[in-house]
């Protein structure tokens, strides 16, 4: 059997690995990743630019539809065969670009550094050896001073579904359809199943019903956020039905009987063609053989990692695996981080608490921060202003009024940004606006210095802060319906 030697060693070429590779590499090691499926992981394949590639092709249809704006297309049509290409040609794309950068700096001289990729499965013989099988057959033991596990996640088995990939599919499947089906339900109303719901209902293809067992959508958001999201799923046709869970379902050759059965005691049996599970994600650890070299995984399928990323000795983890968030820059952040943690190069901890994340509907919502739920959690006294883009130049211009700004602040003389929800367009980039505040730590009177360009959406935020001095130019007294502002102490 052959033996390899490498300074460091990654298993996962998802977003947590490849960046964790990249940032070993700056530190002059021999690096060696392991991958057992396809370079780029759940990030870009059957994940986050896959999906997020479709939600752009369903919002530029939505906006074509549209018969508000004064012009019409017609005889608009669109093809699933078509949008799944486009969205293949994305995914290559990131693919491909990533692959460049491996082949650019994989050195097969003893050079100071370099990046090999070698595509199959390891498994630990010991802390400082694993066993990779090759796709072809042929098993190799690579030795390393370090190791980084980075393998990543996959979907959700339901508990009492049978996923078959074609009927009843997860998120792995989407991809793998080959038509836009007549009637889809969705099985979980967090984030991933409210963007798919958004996507499928704005092709205007599918009839999309969402199971939500609780009484609103994205449940851990505060209620306003929650109802707004709710609002937009139903106002682009989104059959809601919340407070229910699955009893069961019918096979047939021509569709499924689905029964749902509601808290206050009635059921309903709906038709569909096509049952999504979407439920969350859970870690891929099993064939690492963890457990045979002393590394205990968690109840919930987790590592448990410390604060330098560092599951044992040598060993460390980055992205889904760890237990944070399961996103793309959270799993980047991390493997670059466990990186410099194997270098001593860590200065201080991860951050996790001014992360900010979008949520792909229609209008997008960005948050970032603390919301009321978790300050109320806390006993933090806290002000919040919620500020609507109906009163925003850039929205009415745009015509693209469905959103608002959402501030929480300290409770003192000159505060401090806690939090932040937006929706609407550029969400996001108002977010990271914020972020950048809230990492700076600023207080309001040093941001209200800053001058905005007009017409643009942060106007609204500089709208939001002023109104907490009482220095706005639209006031709450006038626009009741768009401004609110509250105080809210711990009793």
């Amino acid at each position: 059997m052959k033996k390899f030697q490498y300074d460091t060693c990654v298993i996962g070429c998802g977003p947590a690995g490849f960046a964790a590779a990249m940032r070993s590499y700056d530190f002059d090691n021999h690096v060696c990743i392991i991958e057992g499926n396809q370079v780029g992981g759940a990030g870009i394949h059957d994940g986050a630019l896959s999906s997020k590639s479709m939600w752009e092709l369903s919002k530029d249809y939505a906006m074509a539809r549209r018969t508000d704006r004064g012009y019409s297309a017609s005889a608009l049509s669109v093809d699933y065969e078509q949008v799944r290409d486009t969205v293949f040609q994305a995914v290559r794309d990131k693919q491909y670009q990533i692959l460049s950068q491996i082949e650019t700096f994989s050195k097969k001289d003893n050079t100071s550094r370099s990046l090999t990729l070698i595509y199959g499965w390891g498994k630990f013989l010991s802390n400082k050896s694993i066993l990779v099988t090759k796709k072809d057959g042929e098993v190799i033991q690579i030795d390393a001073k370090n190791f980084i596990i980075a393998t990543g996640s996959h979907p959700r088995k339901h508990p009492t579904l049978e996923i078959d990939g074609e009927r009843i599919i997860t998120s792995d499947h989407i991809l793998k359809l080959k038509a836009f089906p007549r009637r889809m339900l969705i099985i979980g109303a967090g984030v991933v199943g409210c963007e798919f719901a958004t996507i499928f209902a704005e092709f205007a293809q599918t009839k999309v019903h969402l199971l939500d067992s609780q009484d609103r959508v994205i449940p851990f958001e505060d209620d306003d956020i929650s109802d707004f999201a709710g609002k937009m799923l139903e106002d682009i046709g989104v059959n809601i039905h919340h407070k229910a869970s699955l009893r069961g379902i019918e096979k047939y050759d021509t569709h499924i009987d689905v029964i749902l059965e509601y808290k206050d005691g009635h059921t309903e049996v709906i038709a569909v063609d096509t049952i999504l599970i979407s439920i969350g994600r859970v870690p891929t650890l099993k064939k690492l053989g963890l457990e045979e070299i002393g590394i205990e995984i968690t109840q919930r399928g987790l590592v448990k990692v410390d604060d330098n990323c560092m599951v044992c000795d040598n060993i460390f983890a980055a992205g889904d695996i760890s237990g944070n968030a399961a996103l793309v820059n959270v799993a980047e952040m991390e493997g670059r981080f466990a990186a410099k943690a194997i270098e001593s190069k860590t200065p201080h901890s991860l951050r996790y608490r001014n992360m900010s994340t979008i949520m792909f509907f229609n209008p997008e919502i960005s948050l970032i921060g603390r919301s009321e739920k978790d300050c109320q959690a806390e006993k933090r006294a806290y002000k919040v202003i919620f500020y609507r883009h109906e009163l925003i130049s850039r929205a009415i211009a745009m015509r693209e009024t469905e959103g608002f700004f959402k501030i929480i602040v300290s409770d003192e003389d000159n505060p401090k940004i806690l939090g932040m929800r937006a929706a609407g367009p550029q969400a996001a980039a108002s977010v990271m606006y914020v972020a950048t505040l809230m990492d700076q730590r600023m207080h309001l009177e040093d941001i209200m210095k800053t001058v905005h360009p007009h017409p643009s959406f942060t106007e609204g935020i500089q709208e939001c802060l002023r109104i907490l001095h009482g220095k706005s130019i639209f006031k709450p007294e006038a626009f009741p319906q768009y401004i609110s502002f509250k105080t809210w102490r711990p009793q």
